[in-house]
């Protein structure tokens, strides 16, 4: 098989081992692997890299892992992808995404690897995978530097550590890093597609946010008032009341009527601290909450009429998603909708597509 998926929750250095067995005769070009924080993220990725030296290596640490159809805690998943699948790869990291990032260097290595210029890239056989240091903070400006400088699709996630929100940690080619962003470009001679999915609707409740702190993700005032009480006002809840709905209300930035989410997270003092960053003046929509389970199976099943087959699929979904199926007892539904596709994933701390969101399935599909 082109694409080989597989999941352990053994520990090192017996998991390398095992996947390494598991390829049998495979020789990846590409492994790209998600791992639970118990994992020591520097050994694994010194281990992953010794195990497939020939290999273009990614990773990262989660908040749970995804692994055929099925969501896991504690574990690693790794997919596997041979020549026939990826022609070519290239992989970088981009360090210190809170001070000064070199974006521009990392994307002339990019085309130096590739020996073409960004701009001469086939955009129909060439996407970006990205991942960050999930703690960061540095999401949105990596992605506004990523898209204007190349127009290269990216999809993504940031990496957790299993909701402690201490730290989380990115890996490339045998090392593991902090406050970094992997940037992996894959030449696909049979192509992709990406596919997004949330599950909510918007209200029709506008919200326009007239005072913030970007560098925290604060909104202090929504419509002119304290955000929590304009917030809450707008799920018809007391003030005291409103974080509890925070999960299946978050707000939307519309576009032609398709919901960005911007997730919040928490209260203080009267403001709202969000999982991504919202600028002032920007109108936002009260979204209610659908069916995840149904809704993805709905975009998934219409990708798989468009494209005619799936050959692989990696799935970057946010644990806020995951902890709503966990609630519901969904995961099983959800994992079954992938039954037949060889897919890994992993819950992330905010989804890369477009720019920064949240609360979003980004999905990498190969054809």
């Amino acid at each position: 098989m082109p694409i080989k998926t597989t999941s352990t929750t053994s520990k090192l250095p017996d998991a390398v081992e095992e996947f390494r067995q598991s390829c049998g005769d495979l020789e990846p070009r590409v492994v790209i692997y998600f791992a639970s924080p118990q994992y020591d993220p520097a050994a694994l990725s010194e281990q992953m890299q010794a195990a497939f030296p020939s290999a273009a290596l990614a990773g990262c640490t989660t908040a749970g892992e995804i692994c055929g159809s099925k969501l896991l805690t504690k574990s690693v998943v790794a997919m596997f992808l041979d020549q026939e699948v990826v022609e070519d790869a290239a992989c970088v990291v981009v360090e210190q995404v809170q001070g000064e990032p070199h974006y521009g260097e990392a994307l002339w290595q990019v085309a130096a690897h590739f020996k073409t210029p960004l701009p001469a890239l086939d955009l129909r056989k060439h996407v970006g995978v990205v991942l960050i240091d999930g703690l960061s903070g540095g999401e949105e400006r990596l992605m506004e530097k990523i898209g204007g400088l190349t127009d290269l699709s990216f999809v993504g996630g940031s990496a957790g550590d299993d909701r402690e929100f201490r730290t989380t940690q990115v890996a490339a080619n045998g090392k593991a890093y902090t406050n970094a962003a992997v940037l992996l470009v894959l030449r696909l001679p049979h192509g992709f597609d990406i596919l997004k999915t949330q599950s909510f609707r918007g209200t029709g409740k506008a919200l326009v946010a007239n005072a913030v702190d970007e560098a925290h993700r604060k909104v202090i005032q929504f419509n002119h008032r304290p955000a929590l009480e304009a917030y809450a006002e707008a799920v018809g809840v007391p003030s005291a009341q409103a974080a509890a709905l925070f999960m299946r209300h978050p707000l939307g930035l519309m576009v032609q009527g398709e919901p960005y989410v911007r997730s919040p997270h928490r209260v203080e003092d009267g403001s709202i601290l969000f999982f991504c960053q919202i600028k002032e003046g920007v109108e936002l929509q009260v979204l209610d909450a659908t069916d995840i389970v149904t809704d993805t199976r709905t975009a998934l099943e219409a990708k798989k009429r468009e494209l005619g087959k799936i050959t692989g699929l990696i799935d970057f979904q946010c644990f806020l998603r995951t902890l709503q199926l966990r609630d519901e007892n969904q995961c099983d539904p959800y994992g079954e909708i992938f039954s037949g596709i060889p897919t890994v994933g992993f819950s992330t701390y905010g989804e890369a597509f477009l720019g920064h969101i949240n609360q979003t399935s980004t999905m990498l599909l190969f054809r």
